[in-house]
């Protein structure tokens, strides 16, 4: 495993950590703690460090699991949440200091901890990002020693670079892949100067970039690339990228014939995004232990060449840019 600093937190975390939004089972299954324990258990033996959950993930089921899971384990773990996606309506004006207070003590109790190594507000509407106010609170809670820092994880560049110009923001969670290039533009080149942490989610875009899904492919009722991909419940950003799933699948086969030695795409994926040196870490997410290895495979290939990060790109630039760039 190879480590890099969060930015300001001063964290050293491993390049490949984990998400937990599936962990314990597939998106929407039932949350089981036994299948998040042997997840969580075959990450930390691979190296991984960082570990990102969020209060409304399994509706606190993740948080628990996690909290109880650091407890078992002499390594120093750090660990990351997420407040505000338990607002109903999740809306600009719900965002209130004492109400994101609440949940940031509820997560702490979830995890049966004192302080919370990083905190992050949970993609919140593009408003909050203006109003001092509530990144204020977390100054306050930081004094409280209920937390060590404040991170934002974001939809769109635009909040991103809002998010960093509050001094006490020391991440920003970003989606950022082969099909979602627009944070390598200015917004890296601004974390780096500030050194931000930047946390990277979505980077196999729900597994399409594994290259494993066909026309043919179907999820399940409870799965979000299944109910969400026009952004019917929430940003459908989220969802296979904000790509058109057919519109995907194509841009894929064009990639396999870039790379017919690799059945299986993911490692490609997560290394073209390591080669950027503003990220600090790539947070997939796994639902059972043999995807977390799979996922370290990574480390397992060369570094890519110049051309072929090109090709990716070029790929990028014909097939999908037109559709997403100005989206997110």
């Amino acid at each position: 495993m190879q480590y890099r600093k969060l930015g300001k937190t001063g964290f050293d975390i491993s390049e490949i950590s984990l998400g937990t939004w599936q962990v314990g089972g597939k998106w929407g299954a039932d949350f089981s703690h036994e299948t998040a324990d042997a997840i969580l258990n075959a990450a930390v033996d691979s190296g991984i460090n960082f570990i990102d959950t969020a209060d409304v993930y399994g509706n606190g089921e993740s948080e628990k699991a996690v909290g109880r899971f650091v407890k078992t384990r002499s390594e120093r773990l750090f660990v990351a949440t997420k407040c505000g996606r338990q607002l109903n309506p999740h809306v600009n004006q719900a965002y209130q200091p004492a109400v994101l207070r609440k949940f940031v003590e509820d997560s702490l109790t979830n995890m049966g901890l004192e302080t919370l190594d990083l905190i992050q507000l949970h993609c919140p509407p593009t408003e909050v990002y203006y109003r001092p106010e509530i990144f204020e609170l977390f100054d306050r809670l930081k004094d409280e020693g209920k937390i060590l820092n404040l991170g934002i994880s974001v939809e769109k560049v635009e909040e991103a670079l809002k998010g960093i110009e509050y001094d006490n923001v020391t991440s920003v969670q970003i989606i950022f892949n082969v099909f979602r290039q627009r944070p390598a533009e200015l917004f890296f080149e601004q974390a780096k100067k500030k050194d931000i942490g930047v946390i990277v989610r979505v980077p196999l875009a729900s597994g399409l970039l594994t290259g494993k899904f066909s026309k043919n492919s179907t999820f399940t009722e409870g799965d979000h690339r299944n109910f969400n991909r026009n952004g019917e419940h929430f940003d459908k950003g989220e969802t296979f990228s904000g790509i058109d799933y057919e519109t995907g699948l194509s841009a894929v086969d064009e990639l396999k014939a870039l790379f017919p030695e690799h059945p299986n795409l993911a490692p490609i994926a997560l290394r073209w995004i390591l080669q950027h040196d503003a990220v600090s870490t790539v947070i997939p997410g796994a639902s059972r232990p043999e995807q977390v290895l799979s996922n370290l495979d990574v480390f397992n290939i060369p570094a890519l060449t110049s051309e072929q990060v090109s090709n990716i790109n070029q790929v990028y630039q014909n097939s999908i840019k037109p559709l997403v760039h100005h989206l997110w």
